[in-house]
């Protein structure tokens, strides 16, 4: 039991110490032995953790967008809130996702500004990965359509409503390097307020 635990903390420190070099040297000049070296292991030992940094950085962009597919889940089963509540909730918890994985955003920012948009390039994986979220939103926006809690709005357009407040906050953390994006957060609230029927909409205050 013990050993699974350390083998867990290493490759935690490596995905941390890997997203350092990436971010310093940028995707292509990093190397398998600068992230060893940041690591403070050799290459051998890296070798039994991840193939290569292609490997290292995917295991990264998954583990993002599986704790975000849990959010949506996990607010998704929550009983007693109102989907405008659950759909602020989860938009809420993805800016902060991202905030908290800004480093990563650095790093996708510059592999998808070189990378050619074929079904081997790191874009198609991240774009493949995003629309399982997509799906879960929309299910969500559905449920309150058919619970009379929100209003019979096209389903597409309310997702991309949603994911326009999202990919505000990805922009200001990558391109603008923002610290915080807390005032996207009100942003989220007002925008999905809008999309309730008036017997449930929030009240102001």
């Amino acid at each position: 039991m013990s050993i699974i635990i350390q083998h867990e903390k290493r490759r935690v420190l490596i995905l941390e110490k890997a997203l350092d070099v990436f971010v310093e040297s940028g995707f292509t000049d990093t190397t398998f032995q600068k992230i060893a070296d940041r690591a403070g292991i050799t290459r051998t030992i890296l070798y039994t953790y991840f193939r290569n940094k292609h490997e290292i950085f995917n295991y990264s962009v998954k583990q993002l967008l599986t704790a975000v597919e849990s959010d949506l889940v996990n607010v998704r089963k929550i009983k007693n809130l109102k989907s405008v509540e659950k759909l602020t909730r989860i938009v809420i918890l993805i800016i902060e996702r991202l905030e908290e994985n800004r480093r990563l955003l650095y790093v996708i920012r510059d592999l998808l500004a070189t990378a050619q948009c074929d079904k081997n390039s790191a874009d198609y994986g991240i774009r493949r990965r995003t629309v399982k979220v997509r799906h879960i939103l929309a299910s969500m926006v559905i449920d309150g359509i058919k619970s009379g809690e929100l209003q019979n709005v096209n389903v597409r357009t309310a997702v991309e409503l949603l994911y326009s407040v999202i990919e505000a906050a990805i922009f200001r953390l990558a391109v603008l390097k923002r610290q915080s994006v807390a005032s996207l957060k009100d942003a989220a609230a007002l925008t999905i307020k809008q999309l309730a029927t008036s017997d449930d909409k929030p009240e102001a205050g």
